[in-house]
C-alpha cells in the first residue's frame, strides 16, 4: 500500500476508529509491514496483508469494508512472532512493531497504539533472527570527490548487537565495491542518485535513503552528541569527511530503528586500508575463505580453523580471515601469544572455560536496547563467574598481548551477586507472565506472592478465628466475583455478629458482612497478581539500568573474551593440524619449505604431497606447468592461503616458511561466465586480469591460472606472454603463474626473474599417475589424452584423438592444406608449425629451449642480435674478427 493510498483510506469515514488508527500509523510507515497489536495477535491488514500471508504461508481473511469490498486481513500470534519475524529478516523484509501502549480500562475511544522498534535486516538484535557465527553489519555508503577530481567513498559500518561502529575512505568504485564485499552487509545504506545504481546489480538488503541525510554538517552534530564530545578528531577521523557523512545516515538510521538511546555505541574507530592486505572479491571467492563455489561454508578455511568455544569468537576469527594485517608488531605478537598457548597445551584449560560464556558481545548489546531477555541476564551472570578462573589461567603467561587481555578481563563481583540473587536459576524465557525474579530478592514482590498464592489458607485461617471469637460454629468465609471477600452468618444468627462486622449483603437466609481485615486482605488479593507482575517487571527494568552502569567495561572484558578465544583456537588448530610459526620480515619474497593446503589435506585419505615455493628478489615469476589435475591449481592456492594465515598472525601448514608483508593477494583461477551481467566467460576473466594488471605492485603476491585460454590460439597465447612479461618486468609482482602454453616456457631464457616449475607425473600401463610434487624446469609433456581418458571419454574418441595428434605432428594432418574463412592460411599453418607443441619437439629430441618456441613473438620485431647472426658467414670469420664480433654483439644486447 502506497503513502498516498494509505492517506486517503486513512481519511475516509466509512472506517471505524481502530481502522483509522491503523491507516494512520500506516501511512508514517508505508516501506515497512506493520505488526499492529491487537490482543493475543498481530494483525495486518490490506496489502500487507497479502504480502505477509504469501511470505509466511499465514491464512489470508477479511473483515469489515472498504470502498464496498472486504479488508485483507493476516494475523500471527504475539508469543510466536519471533519465528515469523525471523523468517521475514531472512526475506529482506523490514517490520514495524506496532504495540498497545494505552490501558483498556481507561480508553474510552481505540487503545492507544505506538510503533515502538523498527525490525530490519541490518539493525537486528534479538537472538532468535540473528546468526550466531556472522557478523550483521548495517553499512553506509556515500561518495565525495578528492582535490584530485578522483571519487572518494565513505563507507561506515555498524554491528547493532555489538555496538562496533566504523569509518574507512577509499578511492574508486572498484576499491568500493571489494570493501562492500569483504564487509557483506546484511543492509546497506545509499544515497538516492544515480552513482548508487552499480551496487544495486550485485547486492541484496540496499535501502535508498534521501540525500540529506548523508549531509555532513548534520552528520558531525549527530556523531558528536552520541558521543558527547565537540568533535571527533580524538577519534583519529576528523579529516574524514565522506566517511562522516556515511556514518551521520548510519547513526540516524540505527536510532530511527531502535526509538531508543544507543548507549553501547560508545566510539567511532577509522579504519585505515593501508593497515590491511586487500583481498577483491574474485580472491575471496577463489580461495574459499569462509564460503565455497557453492555459497555454503564446507570446506573452507574457515571451516577447518573453527574451533572456537564461543560464538563472539568465531566471528572474530572470521573477520580476521577478512581482513588479514600488514602490522608486522600486531601480527607478531598474536605469534608470540599462540606459541605461548600451545606450550604444555596450556590452550586446553582456556578452552574449556570459554565453553561456558556466553555470547557476551550480543547480549549486551540487547542489555543497552532495553531489549535483554531473562536469560540473557541469566548467561551474563553465569559468564562473569568464570573471568576469575580465566585471570588465574592467563597469569601464567608473559607476552604482552596476554597481559593486556588479562587486565581488560576484570571481575564483577557486585554485578554477580546481584544477578544470582536476582534471577531465579532457570528463567522463563520471557518477562511477560513473571516468574522471573527471585524469591528473597525483594520484599514487597515476596509479599505480593505469599497474597496470591497463599490466598486459600488465610480464608481457612480468618474463618478458624473468627468463630471461635464470635461462638458462631456455622460461620464462612466465602468470595463471590461479584460482591469479592465476605463472612456469612445465618439470618437466625446474624444479631451475634461482633460490632466491626459491616453488613455487605442480605440473602433469604443469610448475611454476609465484611470486617477490617477481610477488606484489607481482599484489596491486596485482587490485585497481588497484577501488582506482583507490574512490580515483577519494574524490579527487571532496575537491574537492567544497573548493568547498564557498568556496560563500558563489561563490553572491554567481552572484546578480550573473544580475542582469548581465537588465539587459543589457533593455538589449537596449530597443535592439532601440525602448523608451524612462520618468520615474517619486510623483505619481499615468499619461502616456504613443505607447504601444504590446509583444507586439501583434511579432505584427502592419502597423505598431501607437501611442496616448496621459493619466490624472491631475483625469482619473482613461477611459470607453473603440469597436466590437468597435476595440482597447479593447489598449489598456488596453498601459498596464498598460507601467506594469509600468516597476514592474521596464525601459524601455518608448513615445515617452515619465511613470508614478507605483501600488500594484495590477487587471484585469477578458474572459469565462469556472467550470464545476468552480459559477460562471457572469456570478459570475465579479462575483466579480472585487467584488476590484477592495474592494481599489483612488487609487493603484491598475484596467482594467474590458465590465461588466455577462452580465445584463439594465437590470440590467447599472445595475451598469456603479455600478461606474463607484464607482471615479471612492469610490475614486479610476486606471481605464480600457471600455463598450457608450452611457449611461455622459454621466458625464463628470455628475462630475468622468471623460472620454471612443474608438477610431476608419470605414465603406467597407458594411464596417468599424477605425483603432485613439485620439480624444477618445465613439463616434458601434457597428458592431455591420458586426462581425457581418467574423466571417462570413450576409448574410440581418444584412439580417434591419438591419430589427429600423430598426424599434427607429422605435419600430414589434411587442414593444413585447406584455406577459407574457418581455417588458417597457408601462411599462418606455417607460423603454426613452428610454434608446434611441445609433445612433438621431446619426440624429435629438440631442446625445450628451442629458439622456434618464442618465434610467434620474434617473427613480429626480430632483436638486431638475431638480425646480426643470420648475416655472419662464420667460416670467413678469423679468430680476431670473432672476439671483436663477439663484444660488438654483447653491446647490442645491452
Amino acid at each position: 500500500m502506497t503513502k498516498n493510498t494509505a492517506k486517503s483510506k486513512a481519511g475516509s469515514a466509512e472506517h471505524t476508529p481502530m481502522m483509522q488508527q491503523y491507516l494512520k500509523i500506516k501511512t508514517e510507515h508505508p516501506n515497512e509491514l506493520v505488526f499492529y497489536r491487537m490482543g493475543d495477535f498481530y494483525e495486518l491488514f490490506f496489502d500487507d496483508a497479502k504480502k505477509a500471508a504469501q511470505l509466511l504461508d499465514v491464512t489470508l481473511t477479511a473483515r469489515g469494508k472498504s470502498a464496498g469490498n472486504p479488508i485483507p486481513m493476516a494475523g500471527v500470534p504475539y508469543h510466536a512472532a519471533e519465528g515469523y519475524l525471523a523468517k521475514l529478516v531472512r526475506l529482506g523484509e523490514s517490520v514495524a512493531i506496532c504495540e498497545q501502549v494505552g490501558d483498556p480500562a481507561t480508553s474510552k475511544g481505540p487503545v492507544e497504539r505506538k510503533v515502538m522498534r523498527i525490525v530490519t535486516p541490518g539493525t537486528v538484535s534479538d537472538e532468535a533472527l540473528l546468526d550466531a557465527s556472522r557478523d550483521n553489519l548495517l553499512v553506509a555508503l556515500t561518495e565525495a570527490h578528492s582535490h584530485a577530481d578522483t571519487s572518494v567513498f565513505g563507507i561506515s559500518t555498524l554491528d547493532v548487537g555489538s555496538g562496533r561502529f566504523q569509518v574507512l575512505e577509499v578511492e574508486g568504485l572498484d576499491s568500493a565495491e571489494a570493501e562492500i564485499q569483504r564487509l557483506n552487509p546484511a543492509e546497506l545504506l545509499l544515497p538516492d542518485t544515480d552513482t548508487a545504481l552499480s551496487f544495486e546489480q550485485s547486492h541484496k538488503g540496499i535501502r535508498r535513503r534521501p540525500v540529506w541525510e548523508f549531509d555532513y554538517e548534520t552528520a558531525l552534530r549527530l556523531l558528536t552528541q552520541q558521543f558527547g564530545t565537540k568533535d571527533l578528531s580524538g577519534f583519529g577521523c576528523g579529516e574524514m569527511s565522506a566517511a562522516i557523512s556515511a556514518a551521520g545516515c548510519l547513526l540516524s538510521y540505527a536510532q530511527e530503528t531502535q526509538r531508543t538511546a544507543l548507549p553501547h555505541i560508545r566510539a567511532l574507530t577509522p579504519e585505515d586500508r593501508d593497515e590491511a592486505v586487500t583481498l577483491d572479491a574474485a580472491t575471496r571467492r577463489n580461495l574459499e575463505l569462509d564460503s565455497n563455489l557453492t555459497g555454503g561454508e564446507e570446506h573452507t578455511l574457515f571451516s577447518v580453523l573453527n574451533t572456537t568455544a564461543t560464538a563472539m569468537g568465531g566471528r572474530l576469527l572470521r573477520r580476521w580471515l577478512n581482513r588479514p594485517l600488514r602490522a608486522l608488531n600486531t601480527l607478531e605478537q598474536r605469534q608470540e601469544a599462540i606459541a605461548s598457548f600451545q606450550a604444555d597445551y596450556r590452550f586446553e584449560p582456556i578452552h574449556n572455560t570459554l565453553k561456558n560464556i556466553g555470547d557476551l558481545e550480543r547480549i549486551l548489546g540487547r542489555v543497552a536496547l532495553r531489549s535483554a531477555r531473562p536469560r540473557d541476564l541469566s548467561r551474563l551472570g553465569a559468564s562473569l563467574t568464570c573471568y576469575p578462573e580465566l585471570q588465574t589461567q592467563l597469569a601464567d603467561h608473559s607476552t604482552s598481548l596476554i597481559g593486556t587481555l588479562a587486565s581488560d578481563i576484570s571481575t564483577f563481583p557486585e554485578l554477580v551477586g546481584l544477578l544470582e540473587s536476582a534471577i531465579v536459576e532457570n528463567p522463563p524465557v520471557v518477562i511477560r507472565d513473571g516468574g522471573v525474579i527471585a524469591d528473597g530478592y525483594d520484599e514487597e514482590l515476596d509479599e505480593l506472592r505469599n497474597i496470591s498464592s497463599n490466598a486459600g489458607q488465610f480464608l481457612l485461617d480468618l474463618e478458624a478465628k473468627e468463630r471461635e471469637r464470635t461462638g458462631i460454629s456455622t460461620l464462612k468465609v466465602g468470595y463471590n466475583r461479584i460482591h469479592g471477600y465476605y463472612i456469612e452468618i445465618s439470618r437466625a444468627q446474624s444479631e451475634q455478629a461482633p460490632v466491626d462486622y459491616v453488613r455487605r449483603q442480605t440473602l433469604k437466609n443469610a448475611e454476609r458482612f465484611i470486617t477490617p481485615e477481610l477488606k484489607t486482605f481482599e484489596d491486596k488479593a485482587l490485585s497481588a497478581k497484577s501488582r506482583a507482575l507490574s512490580r515483577e517487571k519494574a524490579l527487571y527494568d532496575a537491574l537492567v539500568e544497573t548493568l547498564n552502569e557498568s556496560l563500558l567495561p563489561l563490553q572491554i572484558s567481552a572484546d578480550a573474551i573473544a580475542t582469548l578465544d581465537a588465539l587459543t583456537t589457533l593455538a589449537e588448530r596449530a597443535d592439532s593440524l601440525s602448523f608451524t610459526r612462520p618468520q615474517l620480515t619486510h623483505k619481499p619474497g615468499i619461502h616456504i619449505t613443505a607447504g601444504r593446503h590446509p583444507v586439501v589435506e583434511q579432505v584427502l585419505e592419502s597423505p598431501f604431497v607437501a611442496n616448496d615455493v621459493e619466490l624472491n628478489e631475483t625469482r619473482r615469476m613461477l611459470v607453473i606447468t603440469g597436466p590437468n589435475m597435476g595440482g597447479k591449481s593447489t598449489y598456488m592456492r596453498q601459498t596464498a592461503l598460507i601467506t594469509l594465515l600468516a597476514h592474521i598472525g596464525s601459524f601455518i601448514p608448513a615445515q617452515s616458511a619465511e613470508i614478507g608483508i605483501v600488500d594484495r593477494i590477487f587471484t585469477r583461477i578458474g572459469s565462469s561466465d556472467d550470464l545476468a551481467g552480459g559477460r562471457s566467460t572469456f570478459m570475465v576473466e579479462m575483466t579480472e586480469t585487467a584488476n590484477i594488471l592495474n592494481n599489483a605492485t612488487a609487493r603484491s603476491l598475484v596467482l594467474m591460472d590458465e590465461i588466455g585460454r577462452g580465445t584463439s590460439t594465437f590470440d590467447g597465447l599472445s595475451l598469456a606472454w603479455a600478461c606474463a612479461e607484464y607482471l615479471a618486468q612492469r610490475l614486479q609482482a610476486l606471481t605464480l603463474f600457471a600455463t598450457h602454453y608450452f611457449e611461455i616456457t622459454t621466458m625464463p631464457s628470455l628475462l630475468p626473474g622468471i623460472e620454471n616449475v612443474h608438477l610431476d607425473a608419470t605414465e603406467h600401463n597407458d594411464n596417468i599417475v599424477f605425483l603432485h610434487n613439485i620439480q624444477e624446469g618445465p613439463a616434458n609433456q601434457s597428458y592431455g589424452l591420458q586426462v581425457a581418458k581418467l574423466a571417462g571419454i570413450p576409448n574410440s574418441v581418444i584412439s580417434e584423438a591419438k591419430r589427429q595428434l600423430q598426424l599434427l605432428e607429422s605435419g600430414t594432418h589434411p587442414h593444413t592444406t585447406q584455406t577459407s574463412e574457418d581455417q588458417p592460411s597457408s601462411k599462418e599453418w606455417e607460423t603454426k608449425k613452428k610454434a608446434q607443441p611441445l609433445a612433438t619437439k621431446q619426440k624429435k629430441k629438440e631442446s625445450i629451449n628451442d629458439p622456434l618456441q618464442g618465434d610467434i613473438f620474434a617473427s613480429l620485431s626480430p632483436h638486431p642480435v638475431v638480425s646480426a647472426l643470420e648475416e655472419i658467414d662464420v667460416d670467413d670469420l678469423t679468430p680476431r674478427n670473432a672476439l671483436e664480433l663477439l663484444y660488438e654483439l654483447k653491446n647490442k644486447l645491452k
